[in-house]
C-alpha cells in the first residue's frame, strides 16, 4: 500500500509539534513546514524542531532538512503567504491530506498587530486551501477556534451556534477560515474538516499562554495578572487528548463534506481553582494582581463535544488535575528547574 504524505503546516508551534511527534514512524511521508516567526521565543520552536529529530542550524534553515528520528520526515521553513513556493512543494510530494495547524495565534496581539493576522491566517489561509483544491487533496483539515463562539451566554458551545459576533480580530479570522473552506467544499467538492480548539495546554505549551505564563511568574516570584477579578472559566483541554483526537479523524475514511467540530475537554474549569493547582503542585504561592476584563476577552469556554465523540469516538482522558501535574514536570525539566 502506498504511503500517504501528509502536510503539516505550523509544525515548529505548539499542536503542529505534538501531532507530528504523533505520527512518527506511523507510516505516512509527512513534509513540516513553518515560518519559524518571532512572535514568541524561537529557541522553543527550534527546540521541538530538534526533538523531531531535526539537526537545526539557526543561522542557515533556508533548504530541506530530514528527520534522524524518521526518515520520512522532512521540514522546510516558508511562508503560507508565499504561494508559489508552496505549490513547489505540493508539485514535488503529491500531498494526499492537509493539515493546517499555521496561523498567527494570539486574541490581544490582534487588537494592536492586525496587519499580520490578515496576511497568515487570511491571506496565507487561501492560499493554502487554493492551491489543495487545485491539487486535488484528499482531506484538508483546519485548525478553527473556540473564540469564535465570542461572549456566548449559551453554554455548552456546540457547532450549531451563531458565530456571528467575535469579539476579536483573531476570532474573525478564523471565523473567516470556516467561511471559506465552507466555500471551497461548495465550489469544489474538497474534503473540508474544521476544528474548534479549546484552551490547549501541556508540555511544549506556547509561552504567551496563561499556563506558561503562570508557571514562569510562580518560579520568579514575579506578579500574575489575573482579568475579570479571576472569575473566568475555561475548557483547558489537554495536549494529549487533542493530538488522539486529530489522529482519529486521520485515520478514518472520511466521506466528502464540509465538518466543523468543537475539540475540547468538555469540562470548564474555574480560573482560580487553575491557579491553585499550581501552587499545590510546586508549594509556592502566586503574586497576584486582579484586573477588569481585557479586550477580546471572554468569560467562559465550554465545548459539547458530542458531534466528534459520535462520529470518531473521541473522549478527552486527562483530568485538569493529571494535566497540571504532567505541565509542570515539563516545564520544571526543560528549564532546569530544581
Amino acid at each position: 500500500m502506498t504511503k500517504k504524505n501528509i502536510l503539516i503546516t505550523g509544525i515548529a508551534g505548539f499542536i503542529g509539534y505534538s501531532l507530528t511527534e504523533s505520527l512518527i514512524n506511523q507510516g505516512f511521508n509527512i513534509i513540516g513546514i513553518d515560518n519559524l516567526n518571532n512572535y514568541y521565543d524561537v529557541e522553543l520552536k527550534y527546540d521541538r524542531l530538534r526533538n523531531l529529530g531535526f539537526k537545526i542550524d539557526e543561522n542557515n534553515i533556508q533548504s530541506v532538512i530530514l528527520s534522524e528520528k524518521d526518515e520520512n520526515l522532512l521540514f522546510q521553513k516558508i511562508h503560507l503567504e508565499d504561494k508559489i513556493g508552496i505549490e513547489k512543494i505540493f508539485q514535488e510530494y503529491s500531498i494526499d491530506i492537509v493539515i493546517n495547524l499555521a496561523a498567527q495565534a494570539g486574541v490581544r496581539y490582534s487588537i494592536t498587530n492586525p496587519d499580520v493576522y490578515i496576511s497568515s491566517n487570511i491571506v496565507g489561509f487561501t492560499n493554502l486551501i487554493e492551491i489543495s483544491s487545485k491539487f486535488k487533496v484528499e482531506h484538508f483539515i483546519f485548525a478553527s477556534s473556540s473564540s469564535v463562539y465570542g461572549n456566548s451566554t449559551k453554554a455548552p458551545f456546540n457547532e450549531i451556534d451563531n458565530t456571528d459576533n467575535p469579539v476579536s480580530l483573531y476570532a474573525a479570522t478564523k471565523k473567516s477560515n470556516e467561511i471559506i473552506g465552507n466555500a471551497y467544499h461548495n465550489l469544489y467538492g474538497l474534503n473540508i474538516t474544521g476544528l474548534r480548539f479549546f484552551t490547549v495546554y501541556g508540555p511544549w505549551g506556547r509561552p504567551d499562554m496563561a499556563p506558561m505564563l503562570f508557571l514562569k511568574s510562580l518560579f520568579s516570584n514575579e506578579t500574575i495578572n489575573i482579568f475579570n477579578q479571576g472569575k473566568l472559566r475555561r475548557d483547558f483541554s489537554y495536549i494529549d487528548d487533542i493530538v488522539n483526537g486529530i489522529n482519529k479523524i486521520i485515520f478514518s475514511e472520511m466521506k466528502p463534506g464540509f465538518r466543523i467540530y468543537n475539540i475540547g475537554n468538555n469540562h470548564p474549569t474555574d480560573l482560580m481553582y487553575f491557579i491553585s493547582l499550581f501552587e499545590k503542585e510546586t508549594n509556592l504561592k502566586f503574586k497576584t494582581n486582579f484586573l477588569p476584563m481585557q479586550t477580546g476577552d471572554v468569560f467562559e469556554t465550554f465545548a459539547d463535544i458530542t458531534r466528534i465523540n459520535n462520529d470518531f469516538g473521541y473522549a478527552p482522558r486527562t483530568s485538569i488535575e493529571q494535566g497540571v501535574s504532567k505541565f509542570i514536570e515539563w516545564y520544571k525539566k526543560y528549564y532546569n528547574i530544581i
